[in-house]
């Protein structure tokens, strides 16, 4: 919701190139989770463990989105680009009441 890379217009110069300017997520944005563990070994490999990957990561963008322009969607937003943030989502909803929803959106500067 808050990632997102700026650059400036004229010449293409990265403007979030460090931490300083490039909002990430901290522990304090989340909500607390509860956490379980289900073990189930494998019998394919000598380990007996499995490959995880980024199985729950890849859909997570697009469920945040999703979600956002479900809970939007009765003020008329049926669209929006990521990133989520706050003043992106408040430029969705005003212009989702002029009628024009489907208006691109610009990056924040």
């Amino acid at each position: 919701m808050l990632e997102t890379a700026v650059y400036e217009p004229g010449s293409g110069q990265l403007l979030s190139a460090s931490f300083l300017d490039y909002a990430l997520p901290r522990a304090d944005h989340f909500p607390h989770f509860e956490v379980a563990l289900t073990e189930d070994p494998t019998k394919g490999n000598a380990l007996r463990v499995k490959g995880g990957g980024e199985s729950g990561i890849t859909p997570s963008s697009a469920v945040l989105m999703n979600a956002v322009i479900d809970a939007l969607s009765g003020l008329g937003v049926e669209h929006m680009d990521p990133p989520l943030t706050p003043q992106r989502v408040w430029q969705a909803i005003r212009a989702a009441g002029k009628g024009s929803a489907r208006a691109p959106i610009p990056i924040d500067k």
